[in-house]
């Protein structure tokens, strides 16, 4: 977690996870983001004026490298990034023994992340995508904001092929490498999510869904108040 990042924590923090889960090892181990939180148990340490307070003097890639150990030791198989940019990216496969095995980001039509995806496939890292159904039920959101599942141009392709919304936009980043891991605690929706396997979208229609980018982020990080 955020506030694990120094590379003394980093060990304790993972047998405290693998203690909490039951579990001998972890199979896939990620930096949940490239920016760490004020160092200590509490893990949303914040400002008087509610901002989060960051401790921007340790690199991700120190973080990274300590994780290595994870491996070395059993405790993990595999290891990951998320929320990274090329650059980050790129210094973690110059630096590190053990390469990461994706590294995960929001990805969804609104933000399909073409330039990380380019950049990160010719590394072989594959991008995860999470929020890919762009997050409809977060608590954030404003009456106004687009709604990625009601967007009509989308909806009618999935008509199309008989399919819902999501199941098209799930076909979409299977379709074009993508791993992706939609929510849901709905077991009709979690077998809906699994079932676009039967239908492949024609090469004009992955275009136009790729045309729908507009940098329509939802999950943004914040630092003292501001977007980053």
């Amino acid at each position: 977690w955020n506030t694990k990042h120094n590379p003394e924590d980093v060990e304790p923090a993972c047998r405290e996870t693998l203690a909490d889960l039951g579990l001998d090892y972890i199979d896939l181990y990620l930096i949940h983001w490239p920016v760490a939180f004020e160092r200590g148990d509490n893990k949303f340490p914040k400002n008087e004026d509610g901002t989060v307070r960051y401790d921007m003097d340790i690199h991700p890639t120190t973080t990274y490298l300590a994780m290595e150990k994870l491996v070395e030791k059993g405790l993990v198989k595999s290891l990951g990034l998320s929320n990274f940019n090329s650059e980050q990216v790129k210094d973690v496969m110059e630096k590190s023994t053990i390469k990461p095995v994706t590294n995960q980001v929001e990805s969804h039509p609104y933000l399909n992340q073409s330039r990380l995806k380019a950049f990160c496939d010719d590394l072989k890292v594959p991008l995860t995508a999470y929020s890919p159904l762009g997050s409809p039920d977060r608590p954030w959101a404003k009456p106004d904001d687009p709604k990625l599942l009601d967007d009509p141009k989308l909806r009618a392709i999935a008509d199309k092929y008989k399919k819902t919304t999501a199941q098209l936009i799930l076909r979409w980043q299977v379709q074009r490498g993508v791993i992706v891991i939609p929510k849901s605690v709905t077991p009709s929706r979690i077998i809906e999510n699994s079932e676009i396997f039967d239908f492949t979208l024609t090469e004009d229609e992955m275009k136009e869904l790729d045309g729908f980018e507009c940098n329509g982020r939802v999950v943004v990080p914040m630092l003292n108040g501001e977007e980053r």
